[in-house]
């Protein structure tokens, strides 16, 4: 069952005037050293910290609250698999919160999107409720 979606659109260019404007300070404040390191290897680093900030800002969506009741941005952090395909980590707030919206005899999973096109990064979040694996063989 699906438990939350969320969208957000994010405009490049704006992401790469922040970086100008307040450079480090931003990166610590909204990113994991995890997706600094990723963006600090890419050749658009503007562009692949602006697919992060629109998953953030999905995530948030997704889980109900958008960016208040004690979410932090670094409580949620996009990951990339082996094969490069995006995944969100929740830790602190955003965790509890999952575990909050999560339905007993289910575990949550969150699928990740990420698309850009200058000078739009784009990202969907699509959180899922999928019976505990004990309880997915009794039905």
């Amino acid at each position: 069952m699906i438990l939350g979606i969320g969208s957000d659109l994010c405009n490049i260019d704006r992401i790469a005037g922040v970086l100008e404007r307040h450079g480090d300070r931003f990166r610590r404040r909204v990113f994991t050293e995890t997706e600094l390191a990723l963006a600090g290897r890419r050749r658009h680093e503007a562009a692949t910290l602006a697919k992060r900030w629109a998953a953030k800002e999905a995530c948030s969506k997704a889980l109900g609250t958008g960016l208040a009741m004690g979410i932090s941005w670094k409580d949620m952090a996009v990951r990339n698999l082996r094969g490069g395909q995006p995944t969100m980590e929740l830790t602190g707030w955003a965790a509890e919160r999952l575990a909050a919206m999560t339905p007993p005899g289910h575990r949550a999973h969150v699928h990740v999107t990420l698309t850009d096109d200058h000078p739009w990064a784009q990202a969907f979040v699509v959180i899922e409720a999928l019976p505990d694996d004990a309880q997915a063989g009794t039905a």
